[in-house]
This record gives structure tokens, sequence and C-alpha cells, in this order.
């Protein structure tokens, strides 16, 4: 099974609002998914975004490939970042 984090459309017709989530790639956009990491409102100034940073590092150390959004919401948020860090610190011991 591959894992993808990426957004689910909610809101009204011309409302975006996104939840973060992490489903199989093969489940449709807004269809079924494994779990909701965080949060994302385009409409608000500036953006709101919010993420569960722990839950997020898991899956992206267990091989969930983010889809573009989510790899930008993810590297705004600085945990991209963390992730790399990590693996650094994995490989060095």
């Amino acid at each position: 099974m591959a894992v993808k984090i990426r957004l689910k459309r909610m809101g009204a017709k011309k409302a975006p609002f996104y939840r973060v989530v992490v489903a199989d790639s093969r489940s449709p956009r807004d269809g079924r998914f494994v779990e909701e990491i965080g949060t994302y409102n385009p409409l608000t100034e500036p953006e709101q975004v919010t993420i569960k940073e722990d839950r997020a590092i898991y899956w992206l150390q267990t091989g969930a490939q983010p889809s573009d959004m989510a790899r930008h919401l993810l590297s705004k948020a600085g945990i991209l970042k963390k992730v790399h860090e990590l693996r650094l610190e994995a490989k060095s011991q």
C-alpha cells in the first residue's frame, strides 16, 4: 500500500477549506483516509495552517509521500527540515 500525505477538500462551493490527511494513494481525493494530521484555510489573511508535527514526522519517516501542495505546507511549517535532520542524525550514529 502506497501512502500519501495530501489535501482533502471541505467547505462550501467557492469557499474551500482543506484537511491535511494521510491516505492510500488509490483512494479518491475526498474519499477514505488513514489519519487527519492538520488543516489548511487559504481564505484567511494570512493563510491559516495547523499540522500535528509529531504525526507528520511519523508518517514521513514511515515512507508517506506528500503531494506538491502538502510538501509546500510541510516545508513552510519546518517539518521537512526536521525530518531531514533526523535522517542525518540516524546515519551518523
